[in-house]
């Protein structure tokens, strides 16, 4: 959609073209979504194991829900910027430095 002016409609070849980016966005959400579980998983049975969050998981798992987030943005139309891989991977955040749930200390 970028090659209409700003306050103008979007052209049919704009709208099915953005179909075609959302299809191919709704799979990569599945497949997101599936990874996101099994890393919710993962993250359950090395707590249960070694009784403290994998460090790796908890970055990538954050990122992962930035990058889902995104999309879900894109999907539903909220912005015309189309997410990874279109545009850098969403930044890693440090626990307790951004959006989220505070990190527990106990």
């Amino acid at each position: 959609m970028e090659t209409r002016a700003p306050d103008s409609k979007p052209t049919g070849r704009d709208v099915w073209m953005r179909g075609l980016f959302m299809l191919i966005f709704i799979i990569g959400f599945a497949v997101g979504q599936w990874l996101l579980n099994l890393l919710a998983v993962v993250q359950f049975l090395w707590l249960l194991f070694a009784a403290e969050p994998n460090r790796f998981i908890t970055v990538f798992g954050s990122s992962l829900a930035q990058w889902l987030s995104e999309v879900g943005h894109f999907l539903v139309c909220a912005t015309d910027e189309k997410p990874f891989p279109w545009k850098p991977w969403p930044p890693t955040v440090a626990a307790g430095s951004g959006p989220g749930p505070p990190a527990s200390s106990g």
